[in-house]
């Protein structure tokens, strides 16, 4: 059974870190590019990061830049988002998606396996 679970989420003010884990099941992750995506209260589901699954190249949007990381390891089927100097606009539900490989390149585009999201909130 393919599943994913996020962890890490809480409560930081801003300026804080948190690391974000994704943690997958039913399949090898050497075999799949993983995004991070995020949901705030009233908008879209929107695409954060991506890690490809050949060589490790990594795409992130503008407003994350310098200061998210996106990481795996294969063994432990984890990927890791390292979020530093996080702002109240970074506050949202996280979630983590399978998404399309374009070539050797990963995509903000979800295949379709989600898991249920773990909340971050920055606040003073």
């Amino acid at each position: 059974q393919v599943q994913i679970v996020e962890s890490g989420g809480g409560l930081v003010q801003p300026g804080g870190s948190l690391r974000l884990s994704c943690v997958v099941s039913g399949f090898s992750l050497d075999d799949y590019s993983i995004g991070w995506f995020r949901q705030a209260p009233g908008k879209t589901r929107d695409g954060v990061s991506c890690i490809s699954r050949t060589d490790n190249s990594t795409t992130y949007i503008n407003s994350v830049k310098g200061r998210f990381t996106i990481s795996r390891d294969n063994p432990k089927n984890t990927v890791y988002l390292q979020m530093n100097n996080l702002k109240p606009e970074d506050t949202a539900k996280y979630y983590c998606a399978d998404v399309i490989s374009l070539g050797s390149l990963c995509s903000l585009n979800p295949s379709g396996v989600w898991g249920r999201g773990t909340q971050v909130t920055v606040s003073a």
